[in-house]
């Protein structure tokens, strides 16, 4: 059973017939999860988001080169973080301090039960 952390699910996620739960997360349980382990399912283009998470909140994922491809199946859970209120970075590469403060962050594990 892996659990992988991540911004969004996709459909490809999830293999064959399943029924998925949801479960909101305190950010100490999300520490806790992300220092059990988890698998990024992240790409270069989340440095400055995964920058803010580190600052705010002072969990630090790391990046692959080559973001996994993610295949949920029995047992298996994907961490998510969302996060309203930073703006696009066009013509940037980092969130500033006021707007990182002025994010709402939020966590939730989706975990998958394979049906028939």
């Amino acid at each position: 059973m892996a659990t992988f952390f991540g911004f969004a699910l996709a459909d490809s996620m999830f293999v064959g017939n399943c029924s998925i739960s949801r479960r909101s997360l305190t950010v100490e349980e999300a520490v806790e999860i992300v220092g059990q382990g988890v698998v990024p399912c992240l790409n270069p283009s989340h440095a400055a988001t995964i920058a803010a998470m580190r600052e705010r909140f002072g969990i630090d994922i790391e990046i692959p080169e080559i973001p996994p491809r993610v295949s949920l199946g029995h047992g298996d859970s994907v961490m998510v973080m969302g996060v309203r209120g930073l703006p696009r970075l066009t013509d940037r590469h980092e969130y500033t301090a006021e707007e990182v403060a002025s994010a709402t962050f939020s966590f939730s594990v989706y975990t998958v039960s394979m049906t028939q």
